[in-house]
This record gives C-alpha cells, structure tokens and sequence, in this order.
C-alpha cells in the first residue's frame, strides 16, 4: 500500500512539473507572401518542435513538445493560401499536434525566433507554394510601346519592413511598415499614370522578404531605378524631416548614416528572414563593390538624390539638404541606381501625423515622382520611350487621370503651364474626372521640381485677393497648403505656387 500511495505521489508531482514546464502558444498571426504563407507563434518559451508532410490527403503537421494551445486559429485569415483548414489538439498528455489540411502543396519550413524588443519566443512555419513564379524574370511591356526602341522605364519600389517586422513604432503606435507601404503604393499610381515609365511593387503586402530579395526582385523585373522606402525613429521627439540615403563603398557620412544603416541591414533578424553580414566579408561582394559599374551606379544614385531632394525640399521639411551614405544592404547593385528615403520621423508628433495622412502622401509621392523623372529627363536610358521622345523633339502626349489628381498638379508633373493644359484640351474650368484623356502640350516628359513663394499675410488680406495678384488659381493655392477653408491669419506663411 505504500508503495503504490509512494507512487502515485511520484506521479503527480511529475504532473505538476511538467505541467510547470509546458510552453504557452499565447497567439498566432498569418501572413501572406507572393511565394508563401507564413504562420507565427507567439510562445510564452521557447520549445521543441517537429514538423512534417502527409500525403492522400495533403496535411502538413507540427508537433510542439510540452506545450498546450490558447491561441485561436478561427480568427486567421487564410484566403489565398494553400491552407484549407487547421486542426489542433493534445498528444501523450504533455505534447500538442497542429494540423493543416492543405488545398494545394506547400513545401514546410519552420525555425525559432528568440525574443526581441519587439516579440518574445517564436515558432515560425512558411508555407512555400511549389509553383511559385515570384522570383521568374518579368519581361516589360508598355501600352506607349511600338517597338523595342520604346520601352518603359522600370522604377522598383520598395517598401521598408513588413510581416513579422513592423519597423519603428511611432506616435500612436504607428508602424513604419504600415506606413513605407501606403507611400510606395501612391508612388507606384503615380508612376504609372505617367507615359514611358513602369512602377514594380517590391513589397505589396503585409509580409516580410529579405533585404537580398528585394534586390533580386529589381533585377528580375529589369529596374531601371530602385527605391527603398522606410521611416525613420529617434529617442527625442524632436527629430523631425526627411533624409536621402545612397550607398556608400567606404564609411558612411555621419554617425546618423552608419547607425542607421547598421539598423535596417539587422531588419532580416528581426523579422526571422535570414541572417545578414555586416561586415563585407564575403570576396565575391568585395570584387562587385570594387568594380566599375559600382562606382558608376552610385554616382547615378547621388545625382538622383540631388533631384529628388530638389523637389521634396518644396513639400516638406528636410532632415539633411544632402545625400547621405551608408553601407546599406538593400542599395548593393552593381548596375541599378539606387536610394533609400527616410520619409520623416515616425516618432515626431508633426512627421507622424503627416506620414498618417493620406493627403501628405499624395503630395510626398508627387516629389518622390518629380525627381525621379526629372533625373531621367536630363539621362534617359537608351532604348526608353523617353530616350526617344527627347531625341525627336517631343510630341503630344496622352494622360490618363487617375484618383486624387488636380489640374494644376498634373501641369506641374509634366512641366507646362496651368493654362497651357487647360487651352491644349479646351477646359473652360478646372474639373477632370477619372479615366479622363488629358493631351498635354509639348510631349517631353520633363517634370520640373515645384517652385514656390512663401507669402507672409499680412492685415486685411484675403485669400482670393493673394490668388489674384499672383495669378495662380484659388484652388491650387488651396490644394498646396491643404487648406480645408479660406480663413487665414495675420502672420501666416502659405507658399505660392509657380503659375
């Protein structure tokens, strides 16, 4: 009888330790890439896991050692994935198997993520799809093309961050992946509303990549230009503007440029998508950096630099009035002119509400734009419908209005005067509707960077009088100072627009 009370004794206690020891999995998220679904656990410890394949039907299967489940797998979001139904319950008491009833094959993956300033321990499945095309070359085509001497040119834009890796966290909690991508989706409408360039979506989900995937991308799409687009944070609130980044073969400018870049080259860590060296080891790099074509790429990058900076300078405030250069991961490419714009502080209250708001960004992308193509303006690729427009002279040109578009803005982006447009398509008033063909004058695609007055009111003064002795539309003065109504105040700076 002792002996079997003894043991009892023995078995319970065991029970409790173990029970003491089983890992929570507190929370799951999904996220969906082009090429594969990624699962991710949040656990209260790290654990030891196996997971494996089951065909007649397709099931993928994880088993978490010493573990039990409070995370709710009805709330995911598995629509276009290869995951039909999850399915979950304990084993041998202690365990506890997950499993997912595939629609389609999927190669696993799995790997643990310590904890970070961010996240605590991790167990992350991917799901990668078997037929993925993401990483296939694109071949370009353009609606302006006739022949191969007309192609578009390729801007690849890329969205800083994403799944697992939400950036910097900001004012009220906003995230810089959130962010990165809505500007780098106005960028992208705006290019490709403009005739002889192309937009490539590095990232257009709420999902992670590598920083050598994005590259990858750029090339696989023939990019002509890459862009990286991010949000930058501070320990002080008072940090504020924008700053342009190229790529630096030696040290970097300043210590903001380093540290900054010792920053986004970890993002792979943070968001468990491979491990990235800082320290340029590897020969076959080296030799790429060293070679000619490095060199040529980085000098195209600064001049682009110098324009766009030309033209955000006019919209917003500048952090630096210079490119900056760092050792940035995501900027090597030997051939593609390259740059990385840290749009504003997401940790600044005036950069932040900016960054939030859908407006800013129309007029932020619009700069981003201007710059890009007043650069390909003064150096078109050979080869390129804007190559040959400029070679023979320019002539008419059709635009296609899209969302968010104003009159006196297009006139802007294509470097003719407000009347002009409205006199070269017979409007007698300022209204154009989406889908709308605009013919503008002259042709050449030729962005100038936006010029303004600054005007200081002054007593008595009304805005439609300022309007007048400018001669510069009422409404586009509104539109340039996001003015909501006509009231202004003695002392005010507004900027005027060039007519």
């Amino acid at each position: 009888m002792r002996i079997l009370v003894g043991k009892g004794i023995a078995l319970f206690l065991w029970l409790i330790v173990a029970t003491a020891q089983a890992a929570s999995v507190e929370n799951v998220r999904a996220y969906r890439a082009p090429d594969y679904t990624r699962l991710v656990f949040d656990l209260s410890e790290t654990v030891d896991h196996q997971v494996f394949s089951l065909n007649n039907p397709d099931r993928i299967v994880v088993d978490i050692k010493q573990a039990s489940l409070t995370a709710d797998f009805d709330s995911l979001d598995l629509s276009n994935t290869p995951i039909g139904r999850i399915r979950s319950a304990a084993r041998n008491e202690v365990d506890y198997r997950v499993v997912f009833d595939l629609n389609s094959k999927a190669d696993p993956r799995s790997f643990l993520l310590e904890p970070n300033s961010q996240y605590g321990n991790r167990l992350v499945i991917d799901f990668y799809d078997q037929e993925s095309t993401s990483n296939k070359p694109v071949v370009r085509r353009s609606s302006e093309e006739i022949d191969n001497l007309k192609r578009d040119i390729v801007v690849a834009i890329s969205a800083g961050h994403g799944g697992e890796d939400p950036g910097a966290i900001g004012v009220n909690r906003l995230q810089e992946k959130k962010v990165t991508l809505a500007i780098a989706r106005e960028i992208q409408r705006q290019i490709n509303a403009t005739p002889g360039y192309k937009a490539v979506m590095v990232r257009d989900g709420d999902y992670g990549m590598t920083l050598k995937q994005r590259t990858r991308i750029a090339h696989n799409n023939n990019a002509d230009f890459f862009i990286a687009i991010h949000a930058d944070s501070f320990k002080s609130s008072k940090a504020r503007g924008t700053t342009i980044y190229a790529l630096s073969q030696r040290g970097a400018t300043s210590e903001q440029a380093r540290l900054l870049a010792e920053k986004e080259n970890a993002a792979d860590l943070i968001g468990g998508i491979g491990k990235v060296s800082l320290d340029d080891k590897d020969e076959v790099l080296r030799s790429v950096l060293l070679d000619l074509s490095m060199t040529a790429s980085i000098a195209a990058s600064l001049e682009a630099g110098e324009k766009i900076i030309n033209s955000v300078g006019k919209v917003t405030h500048m952090r630096r009035t210079n490119v900056e250069q760092a050792n940035f991961v995501v900027l090597r490419s030997a051939d593609i002119p390259s740059l990385l714009v840290e749009s504003g502080y997401i940790t600044n209250p005036t950069d932040a509400k900016n960054l939030d708001s859908r407006r800013w960004r129309e007029r932020f992308a619009a700069a981003i734009v201007n710059g890009i193509t007043s650069y390909f303006y003064d150096k078109p690729p050979r080869g390129t419908w804007i190559y040959w427009q400029k070679d023979n002279g320019g002539t008419p040109s059709k635009y296609m209005v899209v969302r968010g578009d104003t009159l006196s803005e297009i006139a802007d982006r294509f470097n003719v005067s407000y009347s002009e447009l409205k006199r070269a398509n017979d409007l007698h008033h300022d209204r154009i509707r989406v889908g709308q063909e605009l013919t503008i004058p002259n042709g050449l695609i030729s962005p100038a960077a936006i010029t303004f007055v600054e005007h200081t009111i002054s007593r008595g003064e009304t805005l439609s009088e300022i309007a007048t002795i400018y001669s510069v539309p009422l409404q586009r003065i509104r539109e340039t100072n996001q003015l909501n109504s006509d009231t202004i105040r003695i002392g005010q700076v507004i900027k005027i627009p060039s007519s």
